[in-house]
């Protein structure tokens, strides 16, 4: 990863220290250590349940996708062989897991006889649960801001939201976006080329030059 939004460098000795740790770590886990686990969730809990919370349609089910995506990291530490980094590894298991909810979400609810039809409407991302993982938002808007930029994520392709969120807010290279999601270089680019333009519309009824702060194309490029 070149230099990114945070300024930080020295990627090569950054990421030799970051295999070693992660290796450490993956063993001590199939070791069956109790503060190997705990230590897994201390770093990685927060920032997975704001990747999930964002990629979900119904974001209430946040807890639970959560729940189960280190279910599986804890079930399938010995497929993990070390090719990606840990972090890389886990986000492909939630944006995995986050399209099955999508999909078994939408399957059902073509089904299901609406008891409040205004609901969805009523209630926007903010209010469901607070954002308990730091981001670049945090740091380049206020909180009304972030709150509309939160909830023009829920309406663009999910497709494109993955590729979004992955490099605007979780801030993952092009390179481990194409690894969590299993895709091409090229197609990653694409798809947050048209991501981005997808949220600059969807903002612009929303957010006035007065808030000091606009979603765009180049915006979003000057975390690349």
């Amino acid at each position: 990863m070149a230099e990114n939004s945070l300024g930080f460098n020295n990627e090569s000795g950054d990421a030799s220290a970051q295999v070693f740790k992660d290796a450490l770590l993956v063993e001590r886990l199939r070791q069956g250590e109790d503060e190997a686990f705990e230590e897994l969730l201390r770093v990685y809990e927060d920032p997975v349940y704001g990747l999930v919370f964002r990629l979900l349609n119904q974001q209430s089910d946040a807890p639970d996708v959560v729940q189960e995506v280190f279910l599986k990291v804890y079930r399938n530490l010995n497929h993990f062989q070390g090719k990606s980094t840990l972090k890389t590894w886990i986000y492909r298991i939630a944006v995995n897991e986050a399209y099955n909810q999508r999909r078994w979400f939408g399957r059902h609810k073509k089904n299901e006889v609406g008891l409040a039809a205004d609901e969805e409407h009523s209630r926007g991302l903010a209010d469901v649960l607070p954002d308990r993982c730091r981001s670049p938002f945090d740091l380049a808007a206020d909180h009304e801001t972030r709150a509309l930029i939160e909830e023009a994520l829920t309406k663009i392709n999910p497709v494109f939201r993955s590729a979004v969120v992955l490099r605007d807010i979780e801030d993952l290279s092009y390179e481990e976006i194409a690894e969590v999601l299993q895709i091409s270089l090229g197609t990653v680019k694409s798809r947050i080329l048209r991501g981005r333009e997808a949220l600059r519309h969807e903002l612009e009824a929303s957010l006035e030059p007065s808030h000091g702060f606009a979603w765009s194309a180049q915006t979003a490029a000057g975390q690349s």
